[in-house]
Formats: structure tokens, sequence, C-alpha cells
């Protein structure tokens, strides 16, 4: 059995709870039997994986490899995910550089099939490294399965600010951000961008989450982002708004995005 997180209240007042009992309520979702199982599994046998083809062989595993980087929608799509981690990230013709969604990226980087002779699954930090990004991740899918605007602020919290400490150039943490989907969302919703928004040119976009993040949070660099207290400035007005959305609509931008994500 899977222990269910508690959470009473929506909106901004849902997420000051949360933050005051996420300690105690991530270390029960980890305890539960059904995660526990999971992830030793996959920390006692990840070890033995030496291809892409080995991982797709054992479906355990693989379900916690694809839920680690949000991916567990593509379970059944093997070939597809063998063909995103043969591939690797050094190439630029490689599938995961070509894709909008940067998961891909980050899921066939981290595992190193398609770069390294010798993939990190032999490496002894890989394991618990990915057991704790799973445990992230399902705690929240398990968040979102109740509020899923505090899913993606979750999810916020915990990603923008690997983006922001990117050794890359701001643009590049930009396209990181367009390109995550759920990341996205956030902005789009706190900066009050309207849904035609992503038909635009790419750099139309980035100029326009510049100016409207200057505007807002009194910077356009993704960098200051990974400052808590900004972060919590963008999460503060992201409830807010997808708060007065929902009302409005019926349909709240975090529901808009879970339909896409279950797309993927």
């Amino acid at each position: 059995m899977t222990y269910q997180p508690v959470v009473p209240l929506s909106g901004y007042a849902g997420w000051a709870f949360l933050a005051r009992t996420e300690t105690q309520q991530r270390a029960a979702f980890a305890e539960s039997k059904t995660v526990q199982r999971d992830t030793n599994y996959f920390e006692e046998n990840i070890g033995k994986v030496e291809t892409a083809a080995d991982l797709m062989a054992d479906r355990r595993l693989l379900s916690v490899a694809l839920g680690a980087f949000g991916l567990g929608d593509d379970i059944n799509n093997k070939y597809f995910i063998q063909k995103v981690l043969e591939d690797g990230t050094l190439d630029s013709d490689a599938l995961s550089n070509r894709l909008t969604d940067k998961r891909y990226h980050a899921f066939s980087e981290a595992f190193g099939f398609g770069n390294f002779d010798v993939p990190n699954t032999s490496l002894s930090t890989f394991a618990p490294e990915i057991t704790q990004r799973y445990l992230d991740q399902e705690f929240e899918v398990a968040i979102g399965e109740q509020d899923e605007s505090l899913r993606l602020a979750l999810s916020l919290d915990r990603e923008l600010g690997e983006i922001a400490a990117k050794d890359t150039s701001d643009d590049g943490r930009w396209y990181t951000v367009m390109g995550n989907t759920p990341i996205r969302t956030v902005f789009e919703t706190a900066l009050g961008l309207p849904s035609s928004f992503g038909a635009l040119d790419l750099d139309q976009q980035l100029d326009t989450f510049r100016d409207k993040s200057e505007q807002y949070f009194e910077t356009s660099e993704v960098a200051d982002f990974a400052d808590s207290e900004k972060r919590g400035e963008l999460i503060r007005l992201f409830l807010l708004r997808s708060d007065i959305s929902s009302a409005n609509s019926g349909m709240s931008p975090a529901a808009t995005a879970l339909s896409l994500l279950s797309n993927y």
C-alpha cells in the first residue's frame, strides 16, 4: 500500500500547508511498502544493466527509470525510449537533442548508454541518485492526484533551481524552461500569457518571457531563480493566477498541463 499525501486546502493555502508538512509526508511516502519494493529492486539490479536493450527487457527497472524523469507514461513506447537512450546526447542529431521536451535529454544523459563505452549504471552513486529522483517525482504525482497545481509548483521548485545553476548561457536556460512542459506552464500562467503564446516564433517567445519576467519579478535572468525566495514569488503568483483562471473557466492551467503531459 502506498501512502497518500494529505492536502486539505488548494491554492496558496494548500502550498503553505504542504511546506509545513512536506518533510514528514515525503518520509511516509518513501517508507510505503510498494515504493520501497520498487526502489529496492532498482538499486539491487540496475548495476547488471549494460545496454538500453537490457533496460527495456525489465519492466520493473524501466518503470523506475522513466518515473525518475517524469516519463512514466512512456512505459509501453519501448522502441522510442530505446532509441532515445542508444543515441545518447553528444551528437547534435541524437533523438533527445531533436525533441522539444528536454526531459528525454536528461534521461538519456543520466544513463549514458550512447555516450560512453561503459554506461553510468555501473557507477556506485547511480542507483541512489535515480531512486531519489523517482521518489521526488512519484511524490509529486501523488500530490497531483489531489491538486495538479500543487504538483506543478513542487516540480518547479525542484527543477528550476537546477536549470538556473546550469553552466550555459541564460538564453540556453530559458530554452530549457520553454522545453519543459510543467515548468513552462507555471511561467506562462504566472506571467499571464495566453494559450496561443506557444505558436509564436521561439525568439519572440524568449523575448516575451524575458520582458514579462522583468515586469513581475524584477529580473529577466533564469539564473536568479536559483534563489528560493525568487522561486517562491513565482510559485505564489502561479497559484493565485491558477485559482482565478480555474474559477473563471472551470479548467485550470494545471489541468491543461496534465492533459498535455498525458499525450507525450
